[in-house]
């Protein structure tokens, strides 16, 4: 199994159709024929001080393996959503794991 997570922070100041346009195409991911699992969220209201709520939207993947995730890189999909989605955000963060056997 391959996790990716991908956490991302839109800049401030986004017109209401921008934000849309962001969240319907970062949905669009989860679609993508690599993909066996995929959510879409934003921070959940706990309040403990070792959480991080600082991010706008999470985005978590799930492979069969590392191969399914290089499928999802160059997926027209993925590259089409980078395209048009980056100017939304001023920050991304990944964090790819492995299942520990």
């Amino acid at each position: 199994m391959f996790v990716h997570s991908v956490y991302f922070w839109l800049k401030p100041g986004l017109t209401s159709e921008e934000k849309e346009a962001f969240w319907v195409a970062v949905r669009s991911l989860t679609r993508i024929k690599s993909v066996r699992h995929g959510y879409v969220g934003t921070p959940a209201a706990t309040d403990r001080p070792i959480i991080d709520r600082s991010y706008s939207c999470a985005l978590v993947l799930i492979f069969d393996d590392a191969a399914g995730q290089d499928l999802y890189q160059v997926d027209p999909v993925h590259d089409r959503f980078r395209t048009d989605c980056s100017p939304f955000w001023s920050k991304v963060v990944i964090y790819d794991a492995v299942e520990e056997k």
